[in-house]
C-alpha cells in the first residue's frame, strides 16, 4: 500500500526518477551547466539552456527508450525485488495486467541485467567456495564432475558466524585449478580465509595469497557439512530454480543466477533493494531487445 500511494502517477515516478538521475540538481552531461529547461515530449526530456544538449531522464537505465508507463516500470521492478520466491514473465504479465506476454518478459530481461553493480566489492574476511552441477538428472553419468547436459556453477559466500553473508555465483567451465583461481580472484579480497572441500584444483589458492583451509571429504564427521553455507545456498538456489523458472537456457543462465544473488544480499531489506535496483540501472548501457536474444541486426 506504502508503495502504490508514493508510486500513484506518472508525475511521482517521474520526479523519482529525476531525483535519483540528479540527486544535486539537474547537470548537463555536455558543458557542465545547471540550467536546464523540461522538454515536453512525455516530460522526460531536458534540454541545456547553455549549449541545447538534450538528454532524457530514462538515458542509460533499464528504461531507456520505453514506450511502456513509468508506473508500470516501477510496479515490475518493486515486485521483483520483493516477491520472496522470484517471479516469472507469466506471473509479471498477469500482475501488471499486460495483453503481452513479450513486453513482461523483455521488462524482466532488462531488470536482471541491472541487478549486478559493475564495482561491487569482494567478498571479504572469511568465505566458503565450492562447484556444484545445475540440472535434472541425466542417466549414464559417472562421477559427482562430470558434466553431461548441466551447467557447472561456481559458489562463493562470506561466514559471518552461523549464518551467511554476501554470496556470488558464476559459470564455470570447468573445475581446473586456473578456473577456480579466476573465480576466486574474481569475488574474494586476497588474504580472506578460503574453505573448500578436497579436490585437487584448489590447491593453487594458497600461491594466490589466500589462507586456504582445505577439508577432504573423509575429514566430516556423521551427518556434517564440510561447508553447510555453500551448500545451504546451492539447495535454495536450485528449489528457486524449480519452483519458479523452469527450462532456462545456457545462454540466460548468469543473468537468473545474477538474481538470485541480488535476492539473496538484499533479502532483509525488500524496499532497499527495489531502490538499488532502479539506481543500478543508471550505471549500466542500455540493453535492447536484439542484445537479449541476441538476434542478427
Amino acid at each position: 500500500m506504502e508503495f502504490q500511494e508514493r508510486f500513484a502517477t506518472e508525475e511521482a515516478c517521474r520526479e523519482y526518477l529525476f531525483a535519483s538521475r540528479w540527486p544535486d540538481g539537474f547537470v548537463c552531461p555536455a558543458c557542465g551547466s545547471a540550467r536546464a529547461g523540461e522538454m515536453h515530449r512525455r516530460r522526460l526530456l531536458w534540454q541545456c539552456k547553455d549549449c541545447a544538449f538534450q538528454t532524457s531522464a530514462t538515458a542509460g537505465t533499464v528504461m531507456h527508450g520505453t514506450h511502456t508507463p513509468l508506473r508500470t516500470w516501477f510496479w515490475a521492478a518493486y515486485l521483483v525485488a520483493t516477491h520472496h520466491p522470484g517471479i516469472s514473465a507469466k506471473q509479471l504479465q498477469r500482475q501488471l495486467g499486460l495483453s503481452r506476454y513479450e513486453t513482461a518478459w523483455l521488462i524482466l530481461q532488462k531488470l536482471r541485467r541491472a541487478m549486478v553493480a559493475p564495482e561491487r566489492e569482494l567478498l571479504k574476511r572469511e568465505v566458503e567456495i565450492d562447484e556444484f552441477w545445475l540440472g535434472g538428472y541425466e542417466e549414464g553419468l559417472k562421477g559427482s564432475r562430470q558434466r553431461g547436459k548441466k551447467a557447472l556453477v561456481g559458489v562463493a559466500i562470506e561466514v559471518r558466524g552461523a549464518g551467511s553473508g554476501r554470496l556470488r555465483l558464476a559459470v564455470l567451465p570447468d573445475s581446473s585449478g586456473p578456473t577456480l583461481r579466476d573465480f576466486t580472484v574474481t569475488t574474494t579480497e586476497k588474504a580472506a580465509i578460503v574453505h573448500t572441500d578436497g579436490l585437487q584444483s584448489y590447491r593453487v589458492l594458497a600461491e594466490h595469497g589466500y589462507d586456504h583451509r582445505r577439508r577432504p571429504q573423509g575429514t566430516a564427521a556423521p551427518g556434517e557439512q564440510l561447508l553447510p553455507r555453500a551448500h545451504r545456498a546451492i539447495s535454495n538456489l536450485k528449489a528457486w530454480m524449480h519452483g519458479t523458472h523452469r527450462g532456462v537456457s545456457d545462454e540466460h543462465l548468469p543473468v537468473y543466477l545474477d538474481e538470485y544473488v541480488f535476492r539473496h544480499n538484499r533479502r532483509g531489506t525488500p524496499m532497499a533493494a527495489f531502490q538499488t535496483l532502479l539506481g543500478l540501472g543508471a550505471v549500466h548501457r542500455p540493453t535492447t531487445y536484439r542484445q537479449i536474444t541476441r538476434r542478427a541486426a
